[in-house]
């Protein structure tokens, strides 16, 4: 068939008015991308500088991996069951004890990340003037979210306090809840960065980026759970 042929049956099968654009593949699409060609310079001088098999690498990776998965892991199971409540005797007392284990385990966390970041080498890339002000934009930045959420929602409602029961009147919209949906997260990822480029720490870049999947994943759980728990709230009331 030749092409004038083919075209002239495309037309007979498409009434007028339904044409469609056939979708183009730009470049022949990923495929056709030389990846050997790729400038992987950094990534190479970074993993140069890292050693991954290091035991302080390694204890910060599992805590940072550990952290979140406990408070979520622990949360759910006081929803379901009310045990911390029942021990304590008060979903109060229960919280701020979930709470202040919360805070301990984020102090593990950064010391071991800090253990991490002395241990290896610095990167004569990141040494700089610059990067290390850079650095403290970031530290500033994360320790002005952190505090603020915080100051937002009080003690219970930074510490799960939703999951024992202590459910807030409203949602928090003012700030920092009117620049990201999760401040304290991501304050606490902004610490990390900062921390990592003033120490110009290849490792420490690997670990806030860790940091920010596990938060991520983090999210992935809560923001739902979190938005069914008021949901149900909702519904209790117009039974009532």
């Amino acid at each position: 068939m030749s092409h004038s042929d083919a075209a002239s049956e495309r037309e007979d099968n498409n009434p007028a008015g339904n044409h469609r654009p056939e979708l183009l593949d730009c470049c022949g699409g990923l495929n056709n991308v030389d990846y050997s060609k790729m400038d992987l310079t950094l990534i190479e001088e970074l993993l140069r500088h890292m050693k991954c098999h290091d035991f302080s690498f390694c204890v910060a990776a599992i805590a940072i991996i550990f952290n979140p998965l406990f408070w979520n892991v622990v949360a759910r199971w006081e929803h379901r069951t009310r045990g911390l409540s029942r021990i304590f005797g008060s979903p109060y007392l229960a919280c701020y004890f979930l709470g202040f284990v919360i805070i301990l385990l984020n102090i593990c966390r950064s010391h071991s990340i800090t253990v991490a970041m002395k241990a290896q080498d610095r990167w004569e890339l990141m040494d700089r003037t610059e990067i290390s002000y850079i650095g403290v934009v970031f530290l500033v930045l994360g320790t002005v979210l952190v505090v603020s959420s915080f100051l937002a929602l009080g003690f219970t409602g930074t510490f799960l306090g939703d999951y024992f029961g202590i459910l807030m009147d409203e949602k928090v919209t003012g700030f920092p809840f009117n620049i990201t949906e999760n401040p304290m997260y991501w304050g606490s990822t902004a610490n990390y960065l900062g921390l990592a480029l003033m120490g110009a720490s290849p490792v420490g870049l690997v670990l806030t980026a860790l940091v920010a999947v596990a938060y991520k994943v983090a999210i992935h759980f809560e923001g739902p759970f979190t938005e069914q728990i008021y949901q149900e709230r909702s519904q209790r009331r117009k039974h009532e």
